[in-house]
Formats: C-alpha cells, structure tokens, sequence
C-alpha cells in the first residue's frame, strides 16, 4: 500500500512539472514610463511592450488603473508563444500636477499572474 501510494505521489507531481513547462510567460520591455514634464492637453498616449517567452497563449484577462484619469486599454486576442503584445494607456493630460499612477495586469502567466505597471511624469499648464 506504501509503495502504491509513493508511486501515485511520483506521477503526479512529474505531471505537475511537465504541464508547467507548457504555461505562458510574460516578459515586459519596461515596467515604468516616464512622461517627464509634459504640456497640458499634450498626447497622454503611451504603450507598454510585451513577449509571450513561454510555449502556449498568453491571455491578458484583465488591465485596469489606480484612478479614472488613466485609461488603459489591453489586446483582445492572445498572444502566441514568441509574439509581441502592448498594453496601450491614455493618461487625460487636462489634469495639472505630478503623474504616479499604478495600471494592474492580469494574465494566465506561469510567473506574474499579476503585474503592476507605473507611468509617472508631471503635466504643466
């Protein structure tokens, strides 16, 4: 009976590591964008570039930000295993003063499930 079950626990656990292997893996060229100093009413729009590194679909399931100001807007199709994708954020530039905001990505990624992206800047009159 011990033998029965150290061999269950074996082939379990080896086909755990084996269907990891088949996850998504997503990779972001930057976590960070900086407007720097911008005018007010100047093009808020900026994109977050990412690979899929891993061997299935990546699918972006959910982006939002910390606050209505900034709008951000993910890929509706997933990404395949070595293509790129971008998460595109449109920050509403009519509001003066320091920009430090946080926009949430969720994924089926096999190592951020969650990330946490951040664009920072300062909107002058």
């Amino acid at each position: 009976m011990k033998k029965i079950a150290i061999l269950t626990f074996i082939f379990f656990a080896s086909n755990i590591s084996v269907y990891s292997m088949y996850d998504p893996d997503i990779k972001f060229t930057k976590t960070t964008i900086d407007y720097g100093k911008i005018n007010k009413g100047e093009n808020g729009i900026k994109i977050f570039e990412f690979q899929n590194n891993g061997t299935s679909p990546l699918k972006i399931n959910q982006v939002y930000s910390s606050c209505g100001c900034t709008i951000p807007k993910k890929p509706q199709n997933p990404i395949m295993p070595g293509d790129f994708g971008e998460i595109v954020v449109k920050y509403d530039t009519n509001r003066l003063g320091l920009i430090n905001k946080t926009i949430t990505v969720k994924s089926n990624s096999k190592n951020n499930p969650v990330i946490f992206l951040k664009i920072k800047g300062e909107v002058k009159q």
